[in-house]
């Protein structure tokens, strides 16, 4: 959605090693914003992100107007499966319905070969590789690890919200993850959040293949987590 960072670098970068040519899009999606959330404030920094790509050799960018991408209201909306409801879903209700249809839209426009996504948004990656798959999209997904800053915060472009004090509590979030995945309870991960004064929405451990809660014997987990520090609400998963 614009505002690049180094992570949206890596992404381009991928890219570049599977394909001939690169095309980014950029996309401020108002479906998949709740009326009370921060689409208006949203930073918009289009000059600065073009010549980002451009210097990383990006062939096109694609940024369509929202009169152009959607003409008219938009009333064939994708329906994401079950587990868009959970996770993410449960506080960000339809959210993911916003996020298949502006894909799926982008896809339609473009016409890619490969898509390349960032496995820090883990839930959107789920619901993405489920959309190319039942609709027979002829496109490979390939999937780029989160970039952190140095001191483990995941790059993301509501970072600039964070004040000072702010960013230098951001990263537990990265830290207790880790923990989680070295056996720390996730409830317990929550209330050491909420007595360092976040705000959490959940800490949970899924299973990789499908979200679904882990079974005995499942042994490739994520633990995935969002809570909200000050005025910003961060998210951040990790693989184990």
């Amino acid at each position: 959605m614009g505002n690049l960072h180094a992570g949206h670098i890596a992404l381009v970068r991928l890219a570049r090693e599977r394909a001939r040519h690169v095309i980014a899009s950029i996309f401020v999606n108002r479906l998949q914003f709740a009326p009370h959330e921060d689409f208006d404030r949203y930073p918009r920094t289009f000059e600065a992100d073009c010549a980002r790509l451009a210097a990383e050799g990006v062939d096109l960018v694609f940024a369509p107007d929202e009169r152009v991408l959607y003409p008219e209201p938009q009333q064939y909306i994708v329906e994401p499966p079950p587990i868009a409801g959970e996770l993410e879903g449960r506080f960000r209700p339809r959210f993911f319905h916003g996020v298949a249809t502006v894909v799926l839209k982008l896809f339609n426009c473009v016409q890619p070969r490969i898509a390349v996504f960032g496995k820090k948004d883990y839930q959107q990656l789920h619901v993405v590789r489920g959309l190319i798959r039942q609709f027979n999209l002829p496109i490979e997904l390939v999937a780029g690890e989160t970039v952190r800053e140095a001191d483990g915060l995941a790059l993301s472009s509501r970072n600039g919200f964070l004040s000072g004090a702010e960013r230098a509590e951001a990263p537990r979030l990265a830290r207790l993850l880790r923990r989680v995945a070295g056996g720390l309870a996730p409830a317990e991960a929550s209330a050491e959040l909420s007595r360092a004064g976040w705000q959490p929405d959940y800490v949970e451990i899924r299973r990789q293949s499908d979200l679904a809660p882990p079974a005995a014997g499942d042994s490739a987990r994520v633990v995935l987590a969002a809570a909200r520090l000050g005025a910003t609400r961060l998210i951040d998963n990790l693989e184990f």
